[in-house]
């Protein structure tokens, strides 16, 4: 099979050596190529050389030049040595300033499924999701780079004898989901169309969105996530530009009722994407979710953000939810796969899972289909679960 990095791809991420300031990077195979050292400056390119802040601020005319010049270049004569270094010998920072930061609740798998563990024998979906992509605001500073360790949260929690309790969260779990990465800022008051997306968004990331469930249960209602999804947001090291992802364009689901007309896109071009996710736990693939069967898609989902006056900023971040599809084995998070608690997962060690347990790893990897028989890698995103800081039990 044809390198998953290859000049198709070439994702954008942060990267130093030596102990040295962050450059921007692309990955290329095994590879990051130091993309300011390898392209000569031109005129806007050469601010938006700097970071990947500045590149996303650039603009898509930038970006469609960048991307030209490093596919010429790698396509061309040999690329010299010193600006390529191999992946085992950089460190990788999280790839832009996080700005803002949106969570949704793309997937109808997702959310009627929680609606049926949570509030059994009434309507799983909330009233509004068929209408809207529901969605909640985060906290940009707890998002971390791929490989960041996850402290156990705390919070208040009801127990079973109706007591509430404060401590570690009992239910940590994980949340498969893909991310959409914000260049072109926008005014107060400005929405962003449907068919203006890819002006605005630079490309994607994988996101791994952690949740204490007793924590989000207790204090949920009316107002939504607080402390139970505050703690850690990881998302991996790589943003794949759109104009990658072309050949992984699908056509979304059907919709009933059919959206208003400012997140109406059946005159659109399709922004459904084919990722393919794999979640693993302590090294066992415990799902496969598939992102195309999203009901609201990222261009949907940047509509509605911005439709009520909302502006956007260069780095914001907005992330699908947690993606889900109808098969049990594609289930993205343990809540689900788990069905509550009440049925284990089994790993490859002999062990089950019903939650996350100190010292757990999880890994969410993504690929998407590309050109031809190649495939697009979104990379990977890792964090491993460390025990609560000096908090009772």
């Amino acid at each position: 099979m044809a390198d998953p990095y290859g000049v198709h791809n070439l994702p954008y991420g942060s990267f130093s050596t030596g102990g040295g300031a962050p450059r921007l990077g692309v990955r290329y195979g095994d590879a990051v190529l130091d993309v300011a050292a390898a392209l000569p400056p031109s005129g806007a390119r050469a601010e938006a050389l700097r970071s990947l802040d500045a590149l996303l601020a650039a603009g898509p005319a930038v970006w469609r030049e960048v991307r030209a010049a490093l596919q010429d270049l790698l396509t061309g004569s040999a690329v010299p040595a010193e600006h390529l270094h191999p992946l085992e010998g950089v460190r990788l920072h999280l790839p832009f300033t996080v700005a803002d930061y949106v969570d949704f609740y793309a997937s109808e798998q997702h959310a009627s499924n929680v609606g049926r563990i949570l509030r059994p024998g009434q309507d799983p979906l909330p009233a509004a999701w068929r209408h809207l992509p529901i969605g909640y605001h985060g906290r940009s500073g707890t998002v971390v780079v791929s490989g960041t360790d996850v402290v156990r949260p705390c919070g208040q929690r009801r127990e079973d004898d109706g007591t509430v309790a404060f401590g570690p969260t009992r239910r940590l779990d994980l949340e498969a989901e893909l991310g959409f990465v914000v260049g072109v800022p926008t005014a107060l008051g400005e929405p962003v169309p449907l068919e203006r997306f890819a002006e605005h968004v630079l490309g994607v990331c994988l996101v791994d969105d952690w949740s204490a469930r007793d924590v989000q249960a207790f204090e949920y209602v009316p107002l939504g996530p607080f402390l139970g999804k505050s703690f850690a947001t990881s998302v991996s090291p790589w943003v794949v530009p759109l104009a990658a992802l072309e050949h992984a364009r699908v056509p979304p689901p059907p919709r009933d009722p059919r959206p208003l007309p400012h997140l109406d896109d059946a005159g659109t071009g399709p922004w459904g994407l084919d990722v393919r996710l794999e979640v693993l736990v302590q090294g066992t693939v415990v799902s496969r979710p598939p992102a195309a069967g999203l009901y609201w898609t990222g261009a949907q989902q940047l509509a509605h953000l911005t439709s009520g006056g909302a502006s956007l900023r260069t780095g914001d971040l907005y992330a699908s939810g947690t993606v889900s599809g109808p098969a049990r084995e594609e289930r993205g998070s343990l809540l689900e796969l788990s069905w509550g608690g009440t049925e284990p997962v089994a790993l490859a060690d002999g062990t089950t899972r019903t939650y996350l347990e100190d010292g757990d790893e999880v890994v969410v990897r993504g690929t998407a289909p590309g050109p031809g028989d190649r495939v697009v890698g979104l990379g990977e995103v890792r964090g491993r679960v460390l025990p609560a800081r000096g908090q009772p039990t």
